[in-house]
């Protein structure tokens, strides 16, 4: 029988109490009249069996109840159901979508077997790192232990040949134990083995998924095919499965990368990507220790190459600009912001609605409602509630995260799209939950212990005490997070102002650029590509609407490095210190392409061949550094191999983007390029300046390549202006996301400010017609209203000030010298929160001002 009563605790207790003592005692009387024990125990487990399934119909009968009251209660007021689902679906999408995108970017292992052990490799000296040259990688690779296999790598272009058109494809070309040691299986044939690395092997190429569907409609017969990659030929080896990546999302296609004898020679020569796997057990702190023994041996042996030269390890997955991780861990900061106003608002909402029906949950305690009855019904309706919103809010994720994709960095090995993530789904989903539960069912425990009179009184006030206080504190914890979202989203706004009216040193208005970049070994000789340009630029100088068009080794911004020393008579050449320019070969008629100013001398001319003086074209800063009180004409200096002289001086261009400012430039006639060195450096970017729309120009030109090589093809097509937008791109879907938010945030702090005087003018009824009936001016009735809201907004931006401010300094880096302490940003901010405030408490302001002196005190 204990047991049997034990089991009775399934029911409600409402029927316990009413059907408890039959049950018991009719199951008494069935378990008596069973003689044997077997049928005893049939008896038992009849009845048991008996319980549970009318227990279950029982929970169900009321719960149909419970919804179907829930339906007519929310129908009454569907203001308060749509707002609080509204407000569930805004904090559960944004923080699900937000950290989705984080936990896709920053969190979740790459798409590789233990991942976790692979780390990238630099040679580290005073002040910053660097790739490392092919005979230190060499060396560090014997030396070694810790790890189980290194190799090294390197993103190229490249121009396939022999399948369709020809086309320009970003490539690997990698030692063989790179794709070995990634560890993943290709879908078809094989990766690269030691023999396809020996020099004089024959070219051999592993495929991506994508080129393999795209470029050879997924033909399983590709194997062995041949196929021309600058002008060589490789066969297809392999292909790799669909989903993998390598070293970023771009690369089409992977090729060997052979060292030879002369790649070991010079040991100032770093270009070399160089990947690790640690062995099984081996932490990076014992990696970085034996390293540090390597180097310090090597620095011994090479005193001049390798001086403070030492090693820098990083786990692969933590390979991620600075500015990319700033920028998804100030949108989850912003998400957060939101979750805790949608929390706040959804907790005075709910404290609002079950103190406005203490009348009706008195009422119905009054006439026997027991408590577990009160908070059956509103937990039904709680539930509903957030079930609804939360419903809806993976409705929102779903749709933010295609836009939100946007932020995940092409630099990383992993796809562009991320999924739902359903553990922050459900965390999400369980914080609204709790607080809906919090402030939605708990408040009816104490309505359930009121029999009294006092809650059926028409005019009782309870909204007095610390649950105002409670929803006061709540307000301000809204408006603080608002006020912190609109200082960052307007300090990262300033910022792009700023960064935006930055002038680059050019006219990017009205150009094209697009790049035909010159296989090798089919153009080593300076004459075949000067031959090729001039080819391509008489052409397209007469298509009617060109103004003018050269060729540059790199375009500004789209390459920002090439730097090479500088050596002056009696000076030192020191290629990353003070003595050091940034190098780019052009043909003439460069700098009127792009409208650079040309200050003194000239420009680089035809005449300016192999075998003339080899001259140079510097930038204002150049001069500034190493002449600035002097003529620079005709003086000379040791760069790129050769003694230079200075012809002419051209203004300054901002070749690392907008934000960074740029060494002095150094410009070289694209015809005294040496054959056999710094073949990296040619000519390869077109830009052709036009008197209307340049992008119709493309047909023409791709034309006119295919006249001067029917094997070359063009690629990079795009506007000057869009290079240069794009140094700002990142920014602005960052302040779009971030000002979105902050928007929202307001939106939910007014209705937050809205619904708490709407309440409290509601609750203060028979106040406010005492004080108007013994003489209270209306103007004062206003001000009482008002001063009430805009001490709440008051506390809360001086909190959301501090808040911001923190935040602040902590993406500093994003903020382009901006102060996090920016008044204009701050004022704006605040007086948006106090406006916004006025706003939500007008309507209840104006409300409290109309009562009715009679009918308030009638009411009590």
């Amino acid at each position: 029988m204990r047991l049997y009563r034990a089991l009775l605790t399934l029911y409600p207790r409402s029927f316990r109490a009413e059907y408890g003592g039959e049950m018991c005692a009719v199951f008494e009387q069935r378990r008596r009249a069973a003689g044997r024990p077997a049928q005893r125990v049939l008896v038992w487990f009849g009845e048991v069996a008996g319980l549970l399934a009318n227990a279950a119909a029982v929970h169900w009968d009321l719960a149909r109840q419970d919804l179907r009251f829930t339906a007519r209660a929310l129908r009454r007021t569907p203001g308060f159901a749509l707002t609080a689902v509204l407000v569930i679906a805004l904090g559960v999408g944004a923080n699900t979508a937000a950290f989705s995108v984080a936990d896709f970017v920053l969190v979740r292992p790459l798409p590789y077997p233990d991942s976790d052990r692979l780390v990238k490799l630099w040679e580290r000296v005073p002040e910053y790192q660097v790739e490392l040259s092919p005979a230190n990688y060499r060396d560090w690779r014997a030396a070694s232990t810790v790890f189980e296999s290194m190799g090294a790598y390197l993103p190229i272009e490249v121009n396939l040949v022999g399948e369709g058109d020809p086309e320009r494809l970003p490539a690997a070309s990698v030692t063989s134990d790179i794709l070995t040691m990634l560890g993943v299986t290709p879908a078809l044939g094989r990766v690269f083995a030691p023999a396809d690395d020996r020099e004089g092997a024959v070219g051999t190429v592993v495929l991506s998924y994508g080129v393999w569907q795209s470029r050879f409609g997924g033909d399983g017969a590709v194997l062995g095919r041949r196929l021309l990659l600058d002008g060589e030929p490789h066969v297809v080896i392999g292909v790799m499965p669909p989903g993998f990546h390598f070293p970023s999302r771009e690369i089409a296609l992977w090729r060997p990368m052979p060292l030879r004898p002369d790649d070991y020679e010079d040991r100032d020569n770093n270009y070399l990507h160089v990947l690790g796997r640690l062995r099984p057990g081996v932490s990076l702190e014992e990696a970085e220790a034996e390293m540090g023994v390597i180097t310090a041996r090597l620095e011994r042996e090479y005193p001049k190459e390798n001086e403070q030269t030492g090693a820098m390890l990083l786990p692969l997955r933590d390979y991620l600009p600075e500015r990319s991780r700033l920028l998804l861990l100030g949108l989850c900061g912003a998400a957060l912001c939101i979750l805790l106003i949608a929390c706040a608002n959804l907790a005075n909402l709910l404290l609002a609605r079950t103190l406005a029906r203490q009348k009706e949950l008195a009422l119905r305690t009054a006439l026997g409602a027991g408590r577990e009855r009160l908070v059956r019904q509103l937990l039904t309706e709680t539930i509903v509630l957030a079930g609804v919103g939360g419903g809806l809010g993976t409705l929102v994720a779903a749709a933010a995260l295609p836009l939100l994709a946007r932020l995940v960095p092409d630099t990383l090995p992993i796809g562009q799209s991320p999924a739902l993530d359903l553990r922050v789904l459900l965390v999400a989903g369980l914080i609204t939950g709790i607080t809906a539960l919090g402030f939605g069912v708990l408040p009816a425990l104490r309505a359930g212990r009121d029999t009294g009179l006092e809650g059926l009184r028409e005019g009782a006030r309870s909204g007095a005490g610390p649950k105002q206080r409670l929803r006061s504190a709540l307000v301000i914890a809204e408006v603080m997070a608002s006020v912190a979202l609109l200082v960052s989203s307007g300090l990262l706004l300033r910022a792009l102002w700023r960064i935006q009216s930055v002038d680059p040193g050019f006219r990017a208005e009205g150009v094209l650029t697009l790049r035909t970049a010159l296989p090798w070994p089919k153009y080593i000789h300076t004459a075949d590509r000067v031959e090729f340009y001039r080819r391509v630029l008489t052409e397209v100088r007469a298509i009617p609407g060109v103004e003018r068009a050269a060729y540059i080794s790199f375009l500004p911004m789209a390459m920002p490095g090439g730097i090479w020393p500088v050596g002056l008579d009696g000076g030192e050449a020191d290629g990353q210190g003070k003595h050091s320019a940034s190098l780019r070969f052009i043909t003439p008629g460069f700098f009127g392409t792009l409208e650079i100013p040309l200050r003194t001398g000239r420009d680089v001319m035809e005449t300016d061949r192999s075998d003339a003086l080899a001259v140079a074209v510097v930038s204002e800063s150049f001069v500034r550094r190493y002449w600035p009180n002097a003529d620079p004409i005709g003086r000379s200096f040791d760069f790129a191999f050769q003694k230079r002289t200075v012809v002419g001086v051209v203004g300054d261009v901002m070749v690392r983007g907008l934000e960074r400012s740029s060494e002095p430039q150094v410009y070289l006639p694209a015809t005294q390029v040496p054959d056999s060195s710094i073949i990296f450096y040619t000519p390869k970017d077109l830009v052709v300046r036009s008197s209307f729309d340049p992008t119709s120009l493309v047909p023409a030109i791709r034309n006119i390549v295919r006249r001067a090589d029917p094997e070359q093809p063009i690629s990079n097509v795009r506007t000057m202006g869009e290079i240069v937008a794009e140094e700002t791109t990142s920014r602005a879907v960052q302040v779009r996301l971030l000002g979105s938010l902050a928007a929202l945030a307001l939106l939910l702090a007014g209705v937050g400010i809205h619904g708490l005087l709407s309440y409290s003018v509601s609750t203060r009824a028979r106040e406010l017609g005492v004080r108007i009936a013994l003489g209270a001016q209306r103007r004062d009735i206003l001000r009482m209203v008002l001063g009430q809201a805009v001490r709440l907004a008051g506390v809360g931006v001086l909190l959301g000030v501090a808040l911001a401010y923190s935040a602040a300094r902590g993406m500093a880096a994003l903020l382009a010298s901006v102060g996090p302490a920016d008044g204009v940003t701050l004022l704006v901010a605040g007086a948006l929160c106090l406006a916004m405030a006025a706003a939500g408490c007008w309507f209840p302001a104006l409300r409290a001002v109309r009562t009715d002196p009679i009918a308030a005190i009638k009411a009590e």
